[in-house]
């Protein structure tokens, strides 16, 4: 991901993000700096591995309040109310039917901070995602996914709510 690249969230999204960078930021912090206190308490820091562990562990906890500062400072918030509701677009919920298993099925697309397959949310830049983008209801869509070649029919488009 280029550092200027803007990341397109919800404001829901946005608030998870943001509770967690504080709560990374005040108890996690906190909580490193005990496990040090401790570590160094125990004499020589050459040959003590609680002391190094915690170390390492603070350098992984910095690095990802880093990485959530970043992506924070790049937020565009987007609502399903900015986008268009008769196509395929970012925020929409999609209704498809497998052409081959005649199955249905539903998904939201998503940005990629976003997606969570758990709940049927991919990403826009998904194979699926990317193809689906500005198709309409109706559309007849042919994927290649690692798993071979799908087919889908867009049965209904809504907006995520």
């Amino acid at each position: 991901m280029k550092i200027s690249e803007v990341v397109y969230l919800t404001k829901s999204r946005l608030v998870e993000i943001e509770n967690e960078l504080k709560e990374l930021k005040t108890t996690g912090r906190k909580s490193i700096a005990q496990k040090i206190a401790e570590a160094r308490s125990h004499g020589d820091l050459s040959e003590n591995a609680e002391y190094d562990a915690a170390k390492e562990e603070q350098s992984h906890h910095e690095m990802k309040i880093g990485k959530l500062e970043l992506l924070l400072s790049r937020v565009k918030i987007i609502a399903p109310e900015d986008m268009p509701s008769d196509e395929v677009y970012i925020l929409s919920t999609v209704k498809v039917r497998d052409l081959v298993y005649n199955e249905e099925f539903s998904f939201s697309l998503v940005s990629p901070e976003e997606a969570d397959f758990e709940q049927d949310k991919i990403s826009v830049t998904s194979p699926i995602g990317s193809a689906l983008l500005g198709k309409k209801i109706n559309d007849i869509v042919e994927i290649n996914v690692p798993a071979g070649l799908v087919k889908y029919k867009i049965l209904e488009i809504s907006k995520i709510i």
